[in-house]
């Protein structure tokens, strides 16, 4: 895979990925940037999202039609000192449907320990959280 990033000026990239798409990136004001497009930092929290979101609905399969929604959210946590990476990552699922958490929880771990390679990549501690139709499901033993 070869993604080509240019410079456009200041602190500001944009990268033209194998499948034709482009992402403009940028550095907040605080690194001399003019906040022009997303942060490598914030690329990195959507690529888990879009990861483990795509193993997640890939291993739900058939019961897919028994969801309405996903949402996901990334919080990452980063170290003080530089290199500023993500010591933790936290990656809350909230769906509605008609399905047992249990079933979603198995996608998430399966997806997590075996299909993302977006979080396999990474050096951070991950954990998850699952809210189904509104309601915190505690991941089974």
């Amino acid at each position: 895979m070869l993604v080509k990033t240019n410079w456009t000026g200041k602190r500001r990239f944009v990268s033209k990925t194998p499948s034709g798409f482009e992402v403009a990136m940028d550095a907040t004001e605080t690194y001399g940037g003019d906040s022009q497009g997303v942060t490598p930092m914030e690329l990195i929290l959507a690529g888990v999202a879009g990861c483990i979101g795509i193993d997640v609905t890939m291993l739900l399969g058939r019961y897919l039609e028994q969801i309405n929604k996903i949402k996901i959210e990334t919080e990452g946590s980063r170290r003080e000192e530089m290199p500023t990476s993500f010591t933790n990552i936290l990656v809350t699922f909230d769906v509605e449907g008609n399905i047992e958490g249990e079933r979603i929880w198995k996608s998430i771990r399966l997806g997590h320990k075996k299909y993302c390679a977006v979080s396999d990549s990474l050096k951070a501690n991950f954990d998850y959280q699952l809210i189904l139709n509104g309601v915190p499901i505690l991941e089974p033993s």
